[in-house]
């Protein structure tokens, strides 16, 4: 059994990528354990200072979350053509880390219109070493969507095979590792 961490980069309470995060979790293959991270709001702002002995629960839950997992999947959106600031500070709690050394990761999209703030997490995600998985790309279009049309998409027997589908690739490059 593969433990897969899913992380969402929106706070929004109607969030497309929460959605998009949640329903990977509800169609897992079942050789596929997908959790989501819900911490993301609660973490402190990272400051060096602060590792070590002196890191914040929170971040050290994450640090720990993301180190046991046998892979992490990341929906983002874009924000002024950026990554969201919450989610780039869950990225710098990493960074001094081993935890993303390696680490498989792939990059799922509720937005087709995300495309600076993609090859931004991509990048950063590579200078931190993360096994970035790019053979196959999961985006289902979920933008401008009000939460049950969002619920609806996701259903759809196509949707949820393209999430299987999509989980079982990156299990498959998960275990090639």
């Amino acid at each position: 059994m593969l433990n897969i961490l899913a992380i969402s980069g929106s706070l929004r309470a109607a969030s497309t990528n929460s959605a998009l995060v949640a329903a990977l979790a509800q169609n897992a293959p079942p050789d596929c354990h997908v959790a989501a991270y819900d911490g993301l709001g609660r973490l402190p702002i990272f400051n060096p200072d602060d590792e070590g002995e002196r890191t914040p629960s929170q971040a050290a839950a994450l640090i720990d979350a993301v180190t046991a997992a046998d892979g992490v999947i990341v929906s983002c959106p874009e924000y002024a053509h950026g990554v969201p600031g919450g989610l780039k500070n869950a990225l710098d709690w990493l960074v001094s880390r081993d935890a993303a050394v390696g680490k498989p990761a792939m990059l799922v999209h509720a937005s087709p219109r995300s495309l600076f703030a993609r090859a931004a997490l991509a990048e950063v995600m590579r200078t931190m070493s993360f096994a970035l998985y790019e053979e196959a790309a999961l985006e289902i279009a979920l933008l401008g969507k009000r939460p049950p049309e969002v619920e609806e998409i996701l259903a759809e027997p196509a949707s949820r095979q393209t999430m299987r589908d999509a989980l079982s690739a990156f299990a498959e490059f998960i275990r090639s590792r």
